[in-house]
């Protein structure tokens, strides 16, 4: 079976008179690691609020596990979606390990009298593994660092095994060692989950992990360019989606993009990308 995971067939979004996403189509698939990409104001994190079934298009299909958004109880199926954003709103302390049980109740704090099943706390230990966090498993959430927490909020996401997981700009605030373990991690969780699927947002190729697959490229609230990364991911074409002449390598599965310039203003780039 490789039914897809979501679909999103010419979707907008307008909101207040303001067009945020126009004819927008992606489809994903089980296995499938899926990066979006563009400037602030693209578009990115509507669509993901989409993906995710926190929001309604104005006009087009949505799909999501099988569910069309509008014909769903948008509650139920967000049970089966993991959303990681890096600004969870946790007004305690928990322990490491207490806040990614809260991923099974679905709550940012631990329902008071509620207590994990067996399997559940096996569940838990067992991702918090994969995340590499077992060391800090019994620390507090204030003790923590700003890497550490967001490879815990992931390991929360899939409590509920879901088979989807949206990941929001997950590299936001990290230094150079935690997004190193954060990319690491998510390469160690595509090979122990080859079905789960993931959407990531991120303004930057450089935290793209080596397993990421596809890329949609969005600019001004429509697609410039989606498919394998490999046809995608090109100097021409992500230059034209930020507005600047663009250089990318690869090595080893990772990216590096650095700007070319040659002699051109960014200002006068960006009148000719448009």
């Amino acid at each position: 079976m490789n039914e897809p995971v979501l679909t999103a067939d010419a979707v907008h979004v307008v909101r207040d008179g303001n067009t945020l996403l126009a004819d927008v189509s992606l489809t994903v698939r089980p296995g499938e690691h899926w990066a979006l990409l563009g400037p602030n104001g693209a578009g990115k994190t509507t669509l993901l609020s989409l993906l995710g079934a926190r929001l309604h298009p104005t006009r087009g299909r949505v799909e999501v596990i099988g569910h069309r958004l509008g014909h769903t109880d948008l509650r139920a199926l967000r049970s089966h979606i993991g959303h990681v954003d890096p600004r969870h709103p946790l007004s305690s302390s928990p322990r490491l390990r207490d806040a990614v049980l809260t991923g099974v109740t679905n709550s940012v704090e631990r329902p008071p009298r509620w207590e994990p099943t067996w399997e559940q706390r096996d569940r838990a230990e067992e991702l918090i593994a994969t995340l590499g966090l077992t060391y800090r498993a019994g620390a507090r959430w204030s003790t923590l660092s700003q890497g550490e927490r967001g490879r815990a909020l992931i390991a929360r996401a899939l409590m509920p095994a879901p088979r989807l997981l949206l990941l929001d700009e997950p590299a936001t605030g990290l230094d150079l060692p935690g997004r190193e373990q954060l990319l690491t991690a998510l390469d160690t969780l595509a090979a122990a989950h080859p079905r789960l699927a993931t959407v990531l947002v991120t303004h930057h190729l450089e935290e793209l992990p080596t397993a990421t697959s596809h890329a949609l490229l969005l600019r001004g609230g429509r697609p410039l360019a989606q498919g394998p990364v490999a046809d995608v991911l090109t100097g021409e074409l992500v230059g034209t989606c930020f507005g600047m002449p663009l250089a990318l390598t690869r090595a080893d599965g990772r990216w590096t993009v650095r700007a070319e310039l040659r002699g051109q203003t960014v200002d006068s780039w960006t009148r000719l990308s448009r």
